[in-house]
């Protein structure tokens, strides 16, 4: 298992990882999900994969994507649009409810948005822990060295069962609320103590 974490400065030099990954992203959110996301050469895509963002991906020594994850700066601008959270609160996606951060939603170079977290539906129940311990484990060591203190990002509210065990102090940023029959909330992945 190999943890590889892509910009589009690097991505020239990992082959087909980066169209693996967004292929992986179409299976998992369009085909089982059923969102009504983006697609193009059988890839998911959004408003956020520019080259602003990083992207985290676990994947076996043949390029096969076992998980995910997006990093985008909270500075970030295209358009209309910022990062995920924030223009949801502003009310530019209507997938998402707009009332889903306590404060308004940060804008700051320490404070990054991790989104699209997933790990495939290939990936058999018992190595998910492992898998996604990596995911975490890289995606914290990315974001610490982007400058970021803090990472928001969507989760799924059951994240109280399992946060201590990938050892990343993480906060409710908002209430629990619904989408798609999901219970998800806010959060915030708190790396200030482990930033060198």
């Amino acid at each position: 298992m190999q943890t590889t974490t892509l910009s589009f400065e690097n991505l020239h030099n990992h082959g087909e990882l980066f169209a693996n990954m967004l292929r992986a992203r179409r299976e998992l959110f369009i085909e089982r999900n059923k969102w009504d996301l983006p697609e193009a050469l059988g890839m998911e895509y959004d408003q956020y994969d520019t080259p602003a963002s990083r992207w985290v991906v676990v994947h076996d020594e043949l390029g096969q994507v076992l998980a995910g994850n997006r990093l985008t700066p909270t500075t970030a601008r295209c358009g209309i649009y910022s990062y995920m959270i924030r223009d949801a609160q502003k009310g530019l996606l209507d997938t998402i409810p707009s009332h889903l951060l306590h404060d308004e939603a940060p804008v700051a170079e320490t404070v990054w948005e991790s989104s699209r977290l997933f790990v495939s539906q290939r990936v058999p129940l018992v190595q998910r822990r492992p898998i996604y311990f990596n995911l975490v484990q890289e995606l914290a060591k990315a974001a610490r060295s982007l400058g970021a203190s803090q990472c928001l990002t969507l989760l799924n509210a059951n994240w109280t069962l399992w946060y201590k065990r990938v050892g990343i102090d993480m906060t409710a940023m908002g209430p629990v609320m619904e989408i798609d029959g999901i219970k998800n909330q806010v959060v915030s992945m708190n790396f200030a103590s482990n930033l060198h």
